[in-house]
């Protein structure tokens, strides 16, 4: 679990346990307002989530229990952050997998003030035990606590002061209708567009001290896969690149030639994104394919597949799921086996 304080413009990474380099570095360039996170992208979410941001303030209560889902890497986490800030209060995060038994839960639920925002990712990971004791909390702001076992055991009533919670989920399919129903926001991230990445790279850019132009920050933005974290990332290996290559200014050709050798070509995709399109095209003959059977050909973790590679994927219509498994979709081309690097 992790308290941090609410993310403000003159807290920046000392706001945050720990002072690793790439924990900075993701800390620094994450939006630290509504308004910083509206002029990148997801603006209908922002707008929204704004108006019930404003109205509960009004009311002098807490938000909403909010869900956030969507494919990772598009800034649930740094939602949650701007939320605590913009309510003025206190951050508290865990994750679904941490929260092993109702005793670990329980010690954060009574530790929590009014109006703080626990956050919890990977909610839909949630043990059923812990999952259900969260009902009572979420609905009722008090918990049952059964003490003793048999003969002895005995139910007490913990009262909990009003707090919001905020989960985040690549999988909403995999949360429960009980819990699903007890989020009263519940918003989608989406991909976001090569024009809303050039603005993220840029700013991010800036925040680094990096010169860039337009085409260079286009070219990282459309090899993005839509998502800003991988943008980020990417950003950081062509500064690299730049700095000890070039006279430390991101170009077109600078961000062309970092990114190739990182193995991400023109279209985004990297080594396992290729080998998966690979994978169905010459093995399964084009698919169908069962994803179990082809996380085992690829040797390459199911979840990976799903959470990682394949939302990417499906957005381009590089592969469609259908009621036999996954195939191959209408915009892949295969490329020539003397342009496939992968293989060569």
């Amino acid at each position: 679990m992790t308290r941090t304080p609410a993310l403000t413009a003159e807290s920046g990474s000392g706001a945050y346990e720990g002072n690793q380099e790439e924990q900075s570095f993701i800390v620094n360039l994450r939006p630290r307002t509504l308004g910083e996170y509206a002029a990148a992208g997801q603006r209908s979410v922002v707008e929204n989530l704004s108006i019930a941001i404003q109205a509960a303030t009004k009311r002098g209560e807490p938000l909403d229990h909010m869900l956030l889902h969507g494919p990772p890497g598009l800034g649930k986490t740094t939602l949650a952050h701007i939320v605590a800030s913009e309510m003025g209060t206190e951050l508290v995060s865990t994750s679904g997998p941490a929260l092993e038994r109702q005793a670990d839960l329980m010690g954060i639920l009574t530790g929590l003030e009014t109006g703080t925002v626990l956050f919890v990712d990977e909610i839909h990971r949630l043990p059923r035990a812990v999952e259900e004791f969260l009902y009572s909390a979420m609905e009722d702001f008090k918990v049952d606590f059964v003490l003793e076992k048999g003969t002895h055991a005995r139910t007490v009533k913990f009262p909990l002061a009003r707090f919001t919670l905020v989960g985040a989920t690549t999988r909403t399919g995999m949360i429960s209708a009980p819990l699903l129903d007890r989020f009263g926001l519940q918003y989608h991230l989406d991909f976001y567009g090569p024009e809303e990445l050039a603005r993220i790279v840029v700013r991010s850019a800036e925040i680094l001290g990096t010169p860039i132009d337009a085409e260079g920050a286009f070219e990282i933005a459309r090899r993005s896969r839509g998502t800003p974290r991988i943008a980020n990332r990417l950003l950081k290996r062509v500064r690299d690149y730049a700095e000890v290559r070039g006279d430390g200014s991101v170009t077109r050709p600078i961000a062309h030639e970092a990114l190739l050798r990182e193995g991400v070509d023109a279209e985004g995709l990297n080594g396992l994104d290729r080998l998966y399109l690979h994978t169905i095209t010459e093995y399964y003959n084009g698919g169908p394919v069962g994803i179990e059977a082809l996380a085992a050909t690829i040797n390459e973790d199911k979840d990976t597949l799903v959470d990682v590679i394949e939302p990417y994927l499906l957005k381009r219509g590089l592969v469609v799921r259908t009621a036999g498994g996954r195939k191959i979709g209408s915009g892949y081309a295969s490329p020539q086996p003397s342009q496939d690097r992968l293989f060569d």
